[in-house]
């Protein structure tokens, strides 16, 4: 989620944010709504519409909201955790929400800390994989009017979890941003793993590296339903850039446990594109994607993304975080490239869409600088399903930050925008948002202010 601190321009955070922004026209238009068309296929009005109208301010100066609705906050950094384990760790990231018994929802957030983290999440006998690691996962339980019941530790001593994705069979996949070995930043083991964690019952799941999906700076997961293929984000910060990976499990939709049986770890190659963000023309499609076997997964000497793939190499990118299932394809963001930084060329953001039945890759969209296609922030980062249809985005950037709603006609409207008020009025600095996801009912929206570490529930008006 966040590579590095950033200052934040003041002037940002004024920039005006309409209602509704036709972000699409002609032949593009066709592109997206067709591409999204499979995407919002069996969800609620998937005819899409356009926004709940303009952002109120917030008299309490948290989170600016449309007219009818309302957020409660779950959680905050530093609070005690109602286990009496410790305190609400920091850098609140990646979530997503299960359904529990008796119309419970279980909340499992990602806390995105280094060994620098301010509030680090408490190590749990049987739950904690390294002492020295400060990041991990916390557990919210919701009874079924959307009260707090219990808060606790799900997995500990994990560092730099930053997204992941939920499984089939209702468990988190937390995915570890960091290629530090043991020995490295005071660590006793070495990080770059994806860990699963089960909300309902933290120790079924324990602190276990799934190591056979690879050790890189993992950002987002999402599995295929019919078959269990798991597909991986890396969100590298120098070049060469992160991979578009696929895990071939040897015990697919086993349930709980089943992907530590090992399997295939491959990664991306589209003939002929180096970089992915040389494509800038929205609906460019590739028919025949190649998967190539990683050839250490587990990175002992060398990077994954250095290793030698052969002469023809893999399709590298800056900055791949969001990844999301959806119809039958697979959906991962980039949220930006910069010539400037080593990319091929520039952009404000991707969104990209493989078909694994057909191997074919489709550019759905992108955003800026040198096209038609603008977000009102920049740079989109995780993403979901709306319960209404669409997708809800957050952005990962300069200023106001927003999360933001996008129809499948390619219309982009404000969904919040966060009043956090961190900084000085001069110089005024913007908690991003994250883990945007909604209760299996579709009635709330959860989503994170990655810090002030803050858990909002927003109920409303969902079409």
């Amino acid at each position: 989620m966040t590579s590095a601190p950033r200052r934040l321009a003041t002037e940002s955070a004024s920039r005006g944010l309409a209602t509704r922004r036709q972000i699409l026209a002609g032949s593009a238009a066709v592109a997206f709504t067709g591409a999204f068309t499979e995407l919002f296929a069996g969800t609620a009005d998937a005819r899409g519409h356009s926004g709940y109208g303009p952002l109120l301010p917030d008299p309490e100066g948290m989170l600016d909201l449309p007219k009818g609705f309302r957020y409660r906050v779950l959680s905050r950094e530093g609070d005690p955790l109602r286990s009496g384990e410790g305190l609400v760790p920091s850098n609140h990231d990646g979530m997503a929400a299960f359904r529990g018994r008796n119309g419970r929802v279980h909340l499992v957030r990602n806390h995105e800390n280094r060994v620098t983290g301010k509030i680090g999440v408490p190590t749990v006998e049987g739950l904690t994989y390294d002492p020295a690691g400060k990041g991990g996962c916390t557990a919210i339980e919701l009874d079924a009017r959307g009260a707090v019941r219990g808060e606790r530790v799900a997995v500990a001593g994990t560092a730099v979890n930053c997204a992941g994705g939920p499984t089939p069979w209702n468990t988190w996949l937390t995915c570890e941003e960091t290629e530090d070995k043991a020995g490295t930043n005071g660590y006793t083991k070495d990080h770059g793993f994806v860990f699963e964690v089960d909300g309902a019952d933290p120790r079924r799941t324990g602190a276990v590296p799934l190591t056979a999906m690879g050790r890189f700076q993992h950002e987002a997961v999402a599995i295929d339903p019919a078959n269990g293929i798991v597909y991986e984000t890396e969100d590298a910060f120098e070049r060469p850039f992160g991979l578009f990976y696929r895990f071939l499990p040897e015990k697919p939709l086993g349930g709980t446990g089943s992907l530590r049986a090992g399997g295939a770890l491959e990664a991306m190659r589209v003939p002929g594109v180096p970089d992915l963000s040389l494509i800038q023309e929205i609906g460019a499609r590739f028919e025949r994607v190649e998967w190539v076997p990683v050839p250490d997964p587990q990175a002992a000497g060398t990077p994954i993304r250095h290793q030698d793939f052969g002469p023809k190499g893999v399709t590298h990118a800056q900055k791949l975080e969001g990844c999301y299932w959806g119809g039958s394809s697979v959906y991962f963001v980039s949220s930006y490239a910069r010539s400037a930084e080593g990319s091929a060329a520039d952009h404000f953001g991707q969104v990209w869409r493989y078909e694994p039945e057909r191997r074919r890759l489709t550019l759905v969209i992108v955003f800026g600088p040198d096209t038609d296609v603008q977000l009102p922030g920049e740079s989109p980062d995780n993403i979901c399903l709306a319960s209404g249809g669409g997708l809800m985005v957050c952005e990962d950037g300069g200023g106001a930050q927003h999360v933001l709603g996008v129809t499948r006609r390619g219309e982009v409207y404000p969904m919040a925008r966060g009043r956090q008020n961190i900084g000085t009025a001069e110089e005024p600095e913007w908690g991003e948002f994250a883990g945007v996801t909604f209760s299996p009912d579709g009635r709330t929206m959860f989503v994170n202010c990655y810090t002030p570490g803050t858990t909002f529930a927003v109920t409303g008006p969902w079409r």
